[in-house]
Parts: structure tokens; sequence; C-alpha cells
């Protein structure tokens, strides 16, 4: 499988032809979406959901579809009969040849005067495990682990203590658009010595096999 990064919160994976894409949001390259066979949106804020990249993804490929808990799947449904599906925690699932995971159900505490709006993580074949906004920990092994690194919901010590309770074979960076060039090196620095994984950043439009 092959991964590649897109800015913000979205990845590519390729396996054996076919092209899943995860959280295309409005920080991301409007390409990122281009030839997904399918598309997962772990919640409905903007950073992580627009509707106009996933229009564009499904009007491109009549025979894709999009995977996504009911606040963002109700807005695009009607516009996609049959091609919108409401997955929700402990959904396992098959979409264009990998096996899907739904783990999680709340997004993470913004400010406790703030509602919470839901949100689920995707673990992909088994192997590599998005969150989205939520330090959830799926209850089984990951290889590898996107992490969240930057967002208003977070601090370093709790990336770091999540890192440590997933225990990933590796890490690389996600949720990374607010984080400047100035501070990169002491999130490296920190993850990477206190985090007991191998902790990695990709640039956006960079792939790694996995």
């Amino acid at each position: 499988m092959k991964l590649t990064k897109k800015s913000h919160a979205c990845v590519r994976l390729e396996k054996d032809g076919r092209t899943l894409v995860l959280d295309p949001g409005m920080f991301t390259e409007e390409d990122a979406v281009l030839g997904a066979d399918a598309l997962l949106v772990t919640h409905e804020h903007p950073d992580h959901f627009d509707e106009g990249r996933l229009r564009a993804a499904l009007e491109a490929n009549p025979a894709a579809g999009l995977w996504t808990l009911r606040s963002v799947a109700e807005q695009l449904a009607p516009a996609f009969p049959g091609r919108v599906h409401t997955v929700g925690h402990g959904d396992a699932l098959t979409v264009a040849g990998f096996d899907i995971e739904v783990h999680g159900e709340l997004h993470a505490v913004i400010h406790p005067d703030l509602p919470r709006v839901t949100n689920v993580g995707f673990l992909v074949d088994g192997a590599v495990f998005h969150p989205g906004d939520a330090l959830t920990v799926p209850g089984r092994p990951v290889d590898t682990l996107l992490l969240p690194v930057m967002a208003p919901w977070n601090k370093i010590s709790e990336v770091i203590d999540y890192v440590r309770e997933v225990r990933p074979r590796r890490a690389y960076d996600i949720h990374d658009a607010l984080l400047t060039d100035l501070a990169r090196p002491i999130y490296d620095r920190q993850i990477g010595a206190l985090g007991g994984t191998d902790h990695q950043r990709l640039a956006s439009g960079a792939s790694v096999g996995l």
C-alpha cells in the first residue's frame, strides 16, 4: 500500500490500482480527490470535510462512494443516491478493496462550553489508523498511526501520550497545517524522543510505501 500525504489531515492510500482518500478539507489541495474510488470523512468540520471537493470526486467517478458519519452524509446523500453511506463505531466494511474498521464516536473537547460533534476514526487494512479529531485508541495493534500533531483541541504532551498508548510501529504527522515551520523541529524532536516509536513527517505530496 502506498500512502501519500496531502495538506493538513488528508491522505491518499493506493493499493492494487484502487485509491482511497481520507478527509479532504478546505486546506487540502483540490487535486487530492482526483481518481478516488472511495472517500472517507471523519467529521463535519471544514478542515476535514469540503463539500465541493467531495462533490467533484463523486461526479468525476460515477462508481466512487463516500463513507462517513450521519452529519456529513445528510449533506451529500440527496445528490448521490446510493453512493453515500453512514457508518459508526464498531462497523466493519470493505470499500474499493480496502478493509475498514470504524472506531470512536466524539470529537475531542475544544472547550467545555462548546458542544462536541461526532467523530469517527478509520482503521484501514488493519494497519493504518486515521483518528480524525480525537485521540481514539483502536484497541488493537496499529502499524501506522496518522498522528494529529497540532490542533485547537490538543497539546504536545497529549500527543506524546497518545503515541505511547497506541504504540504504533511508526507515526506520520497529520493535522499540521497550523503548525509553523519554526515549531516543526520542536515537535519532531519531542515526539520522536518521547513517543517511543518511529516518528516521521511527510511533506505535502510526498509518498511512502507501507
